[in-house]
């Protein structure tokens, strides 16, 4: 319908109504989704970003990751293998090598500190061929350099160069054995002295007994066996020290080796050695320690300028109380004298074969089973008799773990070849 003047009509008026309603409403839904998906945006965002700072924030088991124990102990085994040093790092650790600790045929070593507070001793190794200083070098530092052990010294790290080839030892305060034994005052009581003694033994039965391959130290003495800053004894000095494959029971050697006086008879003989002539060694060290005296003194009467044989006639003879009164050792030692003399004699047999392993040194030394009475190991040497590898009956040391028995025939002494009394005589007068 129109209207009379010819305007809108009335339904066109309500369709333009009903659009423009449709309209508004399509605008105000459309508005309203588009705010609901705004803000589901917005809440989505938050969320994230909540979430990914939460994942960035450390876990209070993260802030102890690694902890404190862990860290150090990753650290530890980081130095645990030997650092190679330079040659500007050792000259300052060392002051310019202004503290000189001693010297010897090897070399001299001079007390250093690095800047982490680490005292250290830097052994600075020379010779008369670059070859024997390169042969101690690699002996060092391919034993010692692999083993740990409570009683044996610590191998910190090394420097190989042109003009210096150094080796970089754990300090030890107190120095060796050796000026605590033949020095007129005599601090170090007996009860630590046999302390000092079983601890040697043990760290030599680990080089022998425990370590993969067998080590072979060739150079037991007082003057090799340090101590810290409690008395705690530490094998040391590894120059002469030999890796062998346990499956080899014997090795061949070119030259002597070891200290005379200290060094196993075979030691200077042209005959396969054993880990055995260490535990020779050991005995003559042990003897030492009993008197507290060098083992050879040719400013005493005749009949104790050699100790060893003289402690083995007082055994012998039963006179155990002169031999205490003679050494200074006070009576309620006189069980652990009498056992030291035991092992003492033990060790230092003629042959390799009758002397015992270092563990069952160890065990004899602390008490632990019933010692058989030795035989006497220097037997050859009686009568003026000087034999080179004296043919005996059975006469082996059975360990103590199998049983506390020994075959102990007497030894009956074959003549030996004309070259062997040739190596006995030269023994005999170096």
């Amino acid at each position: 319908m129109s209207s009379p003047e010819g305007g809108v009509s009335t339904g066109e008026a309500v369709g333009f109504v009903a659009g423009v309603v449709f309209i508004t409403r399509f605008l105000i839904e459309s508005l309203i989704t588009a705010v609901v998906i705004f803000v589901k945006i917005v809440i989505l965002v938050v969320v994230c970003r909540e979430r990914a700072k939460i994942r960035s924030k450390p876990d209070s088991s993260d802030l102890n990751f690694p902890t404190l124990t862990m860290d150090k102990f990753l650290n530890d085994m980081e130095r645990e293998k030997p650092i190679r040093f330079t040659s500007q790092q050792l000259r300052i650790a060392t002051d310019n090598y202004s503290n000189m600790l001693g010297s010897g045929g090897f070399g001299a070593v001079y007390k250093g500190i690095f800047s982490n507070g680490t005292i250290v001793a830097v052994k600075v190794l020379y010779g008369s061929s670059d070859k024997r200083i390169d042969d101690q070098f690699m002996a060092e530092v391919s034993t010692i350099g692999r083993v740990h052990h409570f009683n044996l010294v610590r191998l910190y790290g090394f420097c190989f160069e042109r003009h210096l080839r150094a080796l970089v030892y754990e300090y030890m305060s107190n120095g060796s054995l050796d000026k605590y034994l033949f020095c007129e005052n005599k601090m170090l009581g007996f009860e630590k002295l046999h302390e000092i003694a079983v601890g040697t033994a043990r760290g030599i039965a680990y080089l022998h007994e425990e370590c993969q391959q067998r080590i072979i130290h060739y150079d037991i003495k007082p003057g090799n066996i340090l101590l810290d800053r409690k008395f705690f004894p530490k094998v040391a000095d590894f120059g002469l020290a030999k890796l062998c494959n346990r499956d080899n029971t014997h090795i061949t050697m070119t030259g002597g080796r070891g200290t005379p006086g200290y060094a196993a008879p075979e030691l200077w003989m042209p005959f396969p050695i054993t880990h055995k002539c260490d535990v020779y060694s050991f005995g003559m060290l042990l003897f030492e320690i009993i008197g507290r005296r060098r083992n050879l003194d040719i400013s005493l009467p005749e009949s104790q300028e050699w100790f060893p044989r003289w402690v083995w006639k007082k055994f012998d003879l039963g006179q155990m109380g002169e031999l205490i009164i003679v050494c200074g050792i006070e009576e309620k030692n006189r069980e652990i004298v009498e056992r030291m003399v035991k092992v003492a004699l033990w060790c230092v047999q003629y042959r390799p074969e009758s002397r015992p392993l270092m563990s069952d040194v160890v065990k004899m030394l602390e008490g632990l089973g019933e010692i058989p009475t030795p035989l006497n190991p220097f037997e050859h040497m009686m009568n003026g008799t000087h034999l080179a590898c004296p043919v005996q009956a059975a006469q082996t040391y059975t360990s103590l773990d199998s049983s506390s028995a020994i075959t102990t025939t007497k030894s009956s002494i074959l003549s030996a070849t004309p070259i062997m009394r040739k190596y006995e005589i030269e023994l005999a007068s170096s």
